[in-house]
């Protein structure tokens, strides 16, 4: 893919009149298939996800899912509430971008002959809150994070010294309200009894607490 198509291809993140883009997070039990079974449910209603990502959350045993996809708001709502249905799913929710703080990573592999100039290394460093990641005889890699608009200037940036490959993360996102679902999840752990055994401090001494 050359820079116009990876161009062309951001363009086509913008959103289509009617829609909007919105950032679905999703609390799931860590089971072996779930992936699967929330993918068809976008698959079946012939819905496009533009980035998925999933990891671990606070809460041990329970992974979070970043969806990004286009939608209105009325599809996402029975959307949100098909994916409830599943079993291992915990809590989903949905929000604008102006509801979440949100950040992609992206990588950028140039030929080092081309930028081995001080300067002109410094300069892209310090203008795009850029770092160097890796340094090759052959190639130089850089990272940086942002939102889609500040990842996309470094290419233009990088275009003239030869940009061999560039990549971007998947979005990752925390949602504003200070009181997510982590208190819910922790409600919901305290209900569920634990897997270790735990003794009971009054069990020898029954006489004691059951005295009339």
């Amino acid at each position: 893919m050359n820079i116009d198509e990876i161009k062309n291809s951001n363009n086509s993140s913008f959103t289509t009149p009617g829609k909007q883009e919105y950032t679905i997070t999703v609390y799931t039990e860590n089971q072996i298939g779930i992936l699967n079974r929330i993918s068809i449910i976008f698959s079946r209603r012939k819905i496009n996800i533009h980035n998925l990502n999933t990891s671990p959350s606070e809460v041990q045993g329970i992974h979070r899912f970043n969806i990004v996809i286009e939608e209105t708001e009325e599809v996402l709502k029975k959307l949100v509430r098909q994916i409830e249905k599943q079993v291992d799913v915990l809590k989903a929710y949905y929000n604008t971008n102006d509801e979440i703080i949100w950040q992609e990573m992206a990588l950028y592999k140039v030929p080092t002959e081309a930028i081995m100039e001080k300067a002109k290394v410094e300069r892209l460093l310090h203008q795009f809150g850029a770092r160097v990641v890796a340094i090759r005889k052959d190639y130089t890699v850089f990272e940086t994070t942002g939102h889609r608009e500040e990842t996309d200037k470094l290419i233009s940036a990088l275009e003239p010294y030869g940009l061999i490959e560039f990549v971007r993360s998947a979005r990752v996102a925390i949602i504003k309200e200070s009181m997510g679902f982590h208190s819910k999840v922790k409600e919901f752990e305290q209900r569920e009894p634990g897997s270790e055994v735990i003794e009971n401090e009054y069990l020898d001494k029954q006489s004691e607490v059951f005295t009339m």
